[in-house]
């Protein structure tokens, strides 16, 4: 089960961040997670939030460049281990991960992390026949 990712493009420059978290501030759009990465001339913010749909809609009436992907989101222990057994795991089954970003949520204990990975179903299987929780869009506001 995926979860939806909003990667919005940014300009590499003071401020275009700011203005991207202005624009989901003063349309109430909760974001769950963030990850940027960049380069010499833009940079891609990659969100998770509990509506994607709609935060997608209102960055494209704000003229934002958008593209949703589905990724994993996967809830881990918050000890140290946790996320090497995971990785150990996908390794051994052939797994390459392309990039990985995490964040805690309200409840105690656990910890999230947003994996993209090589053949998302087959990773998706591995992780469920280990008892790894793969989590739903709909309980991404619950956490």
């Amino acid at each position: 089960m995926t979860v939806n990712q909003i990667s919005i493009f940014l300009e590499n420059k003071p401020e275009s961040l700011s203005q991207l978290t202005d624009v989901l501030a003063k349309n109430n759009v909760n974001m769950r997670a963030l990850s940027l990465a960049d380069t010499s001339d833009f940079g891609i913010a990659r969100i998770i939030t509990d509506d994607c749909s709609a935060a997608e809609e209102i960055l494209k009436n704000n003229d934002y460049i958008v593209k949703t992907t589905g990724v994993i989101a996967i809830e881990i222990p918050d000890e140290a281990g946790s996320l090497n057994k995971i990785l150990k795991l996908l390794a051994e089954n052939g797994r390459n991960i392309e990039y990985m970003y995490g964040f805690t949520g309200r409840k105690t204990n656990s910890a999230c992390m947003i994996i993209r990975c090589t053949n998302m179903p087959k990773t998706e299987e591995i992780l469920e026949a280990n008892g790894i929780h793969t989590i739903s869009q709909e309980e991404l506001k619950n956490i």
